[in-house]
């Protein structure tokens, strides 16, 4: 309980309560994320069992009876009957898992590499950071992209549809991995010089047990920061390769492939099945973030 009350009592507690635009984002991100939690509840109907799809509901207009069965759908239907609100809350799992996984994985790879090359130093900094100079040269979309398409064409045909979500999180991730190294290896950089790191030097503590007990525990405020932004980065990375038909499979679509099909309706009138799915990215995207900024800016010690 006290560990609680230091918390609400802590600057960024403090910070937090009086920025009305991260307490928004924050609102958000956490109604959406319940929503994706618990969308088996939420939803409606199961938009991707076929037993429940009926197509005389195709196309029916948000809030209107379809003109055949009679139906409501609240924010219609698409052209084989899914209710659009269904799957908008089952393609936003999809969206929203690759995005957290990703993230994790780019931030765990990206922490290991930064303080290698940080405390050990030498060729090991050299490699570690020429790789990383090399894929800075190209847009983390591209990065992605390539990965995606050589593991892909690696992985069984048979395989291919089950593994193209874990395929996505490792393409995503390992393009964008690049960022959480450069700044542990700065910050490692400047830690590694300090007297409680020549103190653990002295007593005998191996590199490893350094630099994850000591100097890893002072390098992770940067990279929270960065791990925030990334998640909206991730999030819109994994809705553009889906869109461009490089994604989610279409048995398990994220918003992206939902923004791909609708697309397709745009100018015939259906203008529904694209612009909720687009909303919702935008929404979900936007509040991350936002709220990346404002950490960003309440750990930014010259702005206090």
């Amino acid at each position: 309980m006290q560990k609680l009350k230091n918390i609400w009592h802590s600057d960024l507690a403090w910070n937090f309560r009086n920025s009305p635009v991260a307490v928004v984002s924050a609102l958000i991100v956490l109604v959406l994320a319940l929503a994706v939690i618990f969308a088996p509840l939420i939803a409606p109907y199961n938009p991707f069992d076929p037993a429940t799809l009926n197509l005389m509901n195709g196309f029916s207009k948000p809030m209107h009876p379809n003109e055949f069965t009679g139906e409501v759908f609240l924010l219609g239907t698409d052209d084989q009957g899914r209710d659009v609100f269904s799957t908008i809350l089952y393609g936003m799992r999809i969206s929203l898992m690759v995005g957290v996984l990703s993230v994790t994985f780019a931030m765990v790879l990206g922490i290991i590499l930064g303080l290698l090359a940080g405390y050990v130093g030498g060729w090991t900094e050299t490699i570690i950071m020429r790789v990383a100079d090399v894929q800075l040269t190209f847009p983390s979309i591209l990065v992605a992209m390539l990965i995606f398409g050589i593991v892909k064409g690696v992985t069984p045909v048979e395989y291919r549809d089950q593994m193209a979500i874990w395929v996505l999180i490792l393409a995503i991730g390992l393009g964008e991995w690049v960022q959480f190294a450069r700044v542990v290896r700065g910050a490692t950089l400047v830690e590694k010089n300090r007297e409680y790191v020549q103190a653990a030097r002295l007593i005998g503590r191996s590199k490893w047990v350094i630099m994850i007990r000591h100097l890893l525990p002072n390098v992770l405020s940067p990279v929270l920061v960065i791990a925030t932004i990334s998640l909206a980065l991730a999030i819109i990375a994994e809705a553009t390769l889906s869109f461009l038909g490089v994604g989610a499979p279409p048995t398990q679509p994220s918003l992206g492939t939902l923004i791909r099909i609708g697309q397709g309706f745009l100018f015939s009138g259906e203008w529904w099945i694209l612009l909720f799915p687009a909303l919702t990215l935008l929404t979900l995207a936007l509040s991350v973030n936002m709220l990346g900024d404002w950490l960003r800016d309440a750990l930014n010690p010259k702005l206090r």
